[in-house]
């Protein structure tokens, strides 16, 4: 029953927005991925949620969402967003490159897929060709999930992460051709061939001239793009001028995401290849960076959108009705699809533990499903009722991305740990007795190495990234492969005969258990550590660091000195000011440290507040 409230045309919007942010900022608090607070918001506020309690509660239809339809078209746009960023990331060259995983894996992994799902519901008792586009429906994964998600994980750039991209891309590129063998199954199916019946050749014109048009839409906008992208964006770039035009730079790049968008579904295909198309022919320009600024606030919020939708759209009372088959559907097709996902991946040469992580995020139903399936019902090959609990199994399975994807970290570590192929001497650290310990040796860790040795202090790095190691190796750098987190391998470090350990990783999570580790083997060590945020300095301090280093004030702290010093301040006031203002900030970070109630601090954080003390009475 639908349910305005008085709320107007956009009401719904407003609901949506109102969720935007209050529950998903929630769940970031509980370090809960905001792609489940999207979807949560969904059920939440959907016709199936609080909407169900407005007749008797009338004010609940202000805070609910009553007519998913006005919420559909922003959602498929915020997918084209997706693909459009993710195109801006790729380039003809790479995707070259991709062509082995994306046209190799990842249409192996859509074929067997397919056919492995059919062959388990004509198990269940599903016709041919209804089995065969059950198959090709949940065979494909969810673009718009996985990827936020690897993308939250910071999983992206690792191997696990292009496997999965590449797989991801196959399956965008598969959907055309799939929605164009479900027509040709419903002209077979309505010839009698595929009940043995004489085939008629001319059943499979309407999928002839759906195939064709496809293909030249696709080569239009690949031509139309390379003429016609470069020159727009420079003709808008150059009303850009002290700041002003930005607003004709965003509508160029909405133009350009609608626009291919809009053009590949008039050509057969789907809303987001085409703006992933697009994506890829700026990839190319110099403009592609100021893009990427520009389009990221709309993405995000469409594809909240989206995620919303996806809540919306699981009917609770079917569930309610037969939840040990729905569940258990879910369940099912989760994990055969995930097993099938990972043999076809490790005989494609697959690394293990990639192999574990692709499967497990892959494993769920994606978007796409609900379309081919939508299009069995429409042709009449796929059986209403089966095929609406099959639906209600694959959204139950997105809900379950996140989770997946956690899963399949500990899991992949677990049963799968990092084999690198470095040197020998590489996975063996010597004793690092009277040296410093960094942990990290990205841009940050390397810097800090260098000014090391320059004023002759001895250092050993720990990276758990085997390109960096071999990188740091080649160049020279004494740097060795291992996870610092483990309390094992800090022992193995020589921490105990350490003088002084730098933790420079750029990932909050971990710069804590790497401190919780080493602070618990050595109270008296000297421990620095990057920090993200001030909040994230407080929590370091407490974790007991000797002095923790946040991003955001160090940049603040430079951004002040070049801008005083560039304006003729004397040099020796102005680094006078920026270091009476940094021992303002650790002081402010040290005084949430919990001292006041008794708990004690580490020796080498009391020494080291001793000395400060003390410098502060000597001037």
């Amino acid at each position: 029953m639908t349910h305005h409230g008085g709320g107007g045309e956009y009401k719904d919007l407003l609901v949506f927005l109102a969720a935007a942010g209050v529950v998903v900022p929630l769940f970031n608090r509980f370090r809960i991925s905001p792609v489940l607070g999207f979807l949560a918001a969904g059920v939440l506020l959907g016709p199936d949620g609080l909407a169900r309690f407005a007749d008797a509660v009338p004010w609940l239809g202000w805070l609910t969402i009553s007519d998913a339809n006005q919420l559909r078209a922003l959602s498929e746009l915020g997918v084209a967003f997706l693909l459009f960023m993710i195109g801006l990331e790729l380039s003809w060259e790479r995707l070259k490159a991709m062509r082995r995983m994306v046209f190799g894996l990842g249409l192996s992994q859509v074929a067997v897929c397919t056919v492995g799902l059919a062959a388990v519901f004509m198990l269940m008792g599903q016709p041919l060709v209804s089995s065969a586009v059950l198959g090709m429906g949940l065979a494909l994964s969810s673009t718009a999930v996985v990827m936020p998600v690897l993308a939250e994980r910071g999983r992206l750039s690792g191997a696990s992460g292009r496997t999965t991209f590449s797989v991801l891309l196959a399956q965008d590129l598969a959907v055309a051709p799939i929605l164009i063998t479900v027509t040709v199954l419903a002209a077979l199916a309505q010839s009698g061939a595929t009940d043995g019946g004489e085939f008629d050749p001319a059943v499979l014109r309407p999928a002839l001239f759906t195939l064709v048009p496809a293909a030249i839409g696709l080569g239009l906008l690949v031509v139309l793009g390379r003429l016609v992208l470069r020159p727009l964006f420079r003709s808008v770039a150059k009303t850009q001028t002290g700041g002003r035009g930005q607003e004709m730079f965003v509508a160029a790049c909405l133009l350009v995401v609608v626009g291919a968008g809009l053009g590949a579904q008039a050509a057969g295909l789907s809303m987001s290849l085409g703006a992933l198309v697009a994506g890829l022919l700026l990839a190319e320009t110099e403009f592609r960076r100021a893009i990427e600024v520009s389009i990221e606030p709309f993405k995000g919020l469409l594809l909240g959108v989206f995620f919303v939708g996806v809540g919306i759209g699981l009917d609770l009372d079917a569930v309610a009705a037969d939840p040990v088959a729905v569940f258990g559907l879910a369940i099912l097709l989760t994990l055969l699809k995930a097993g099938l996902i990972y043999g076809t991946a490790r005989l494609w040469g697959v690394k293990n533990r990639t192999a574990i992580e692709t499967a497990l995020v892959l494993g769920p139903a994606g978007e796409f499903a609900f379309v081919i399936l939508g299009a069995g019902l429409v042709e009449g090959i796929a059986s209403p009722g089966f095929t609406g609990t099959v639906m209600l199994a694959a959204t139950i399975s997105i809900f379950t991305v996140p989770l997946m994807a956690m899963f399949a970290d500990r899991l992949a570590n677990k049963v799968a740990p990092t084999q690198p192929d470095l040197a020998p001497e590489a996975m063996h650290i010597p004793s690092v007795e009277g040296q410093v310990l960094v942990v990290g040796f990205g841009r940050v860790g390397r810097l800090v190495g260098e000014l090391l040795a320059e004023h002759g202090q001895k250092f050993v790095a720990v990276d758990a990234n085997a390109s960096t190691v071999s990188k740091g190796r080649s160049e020279g750098s004494n740097v060795f492969y291992g996870d610092a987190g483990n309390v094992d391998m800090l022992q193995r470090c020589g921490i105990a005969k350490a003088r002084a350990m730098v933790v420079t990783m750029d990932f909050p999570a971990k710069v804590d258990e790497v401190v919780s580790a080493a602070r618990s083997l050595r109270p008296d060590l000297i421990l620095i550590a990057r920090a993200r945020d001030s909040k994230h300095a407080e929590r370091l301090y407490r974790l007991g660091v000797t002095d923790a280093v946040p991003e955001t004030t160090e940049a603040s702290l430079q951004l002040a000195e070049n801008t005083l010093v560039d304006l003729g301040v004397p040099m020796g006031l102005v680094l006078a000011s920026i270091h009476e203002r940094r021992d303002r900030f650790r002081k402010l970070f040290q005084d949430a440290m919990p001292e006041s109630k008794g708990e004690r601090l580490p020796r080498a954080l009391r020494s080291t507040n001793r000395r400060q003390g003390a410098t502060e009475q000597q001037s």
